[in-house]
């Protein structure tokens, strides 16, 4: 255990942040993949604002990388333009 009052609490906040981005990506990741399950063009475009402006804020705050989030993007538009 550490023994400077800074490094527990870096310690905590350190947990705070992970606990938190874990729940972001899983949140992020279960979107993505209901997403894919759709298969109504008109209920995919409806959809498809929010999960982009999800995964642009989870790439805003560092919890995913900025390429990764626009290949999933990417890959999300080419599913939407297929159907």
């Amino acid at each position: 255990m550490a023994n400077h009052k800074s490094s527990i609490k870096r310690i905590k906040t350190n947990e705070k942040k992970r606990l938190r981005n874990r729940y972001y990506s899983k949140t992020m990741r279960n979107a993505v993949r209901k997403f894919r399950a759709i298969n109504v063009k008109e209920e995919a475009v409806t959809q498809l604002p929010g999960i982009v402006s999800l995964i642009d804020k989870l790439a805003k705050r560092a919890i995913i990388h900025k390429n990764k989030a626009s290949n999933l993007k990417s890959k999300l538009m080419r599913k939407v333009s297929a159907l």
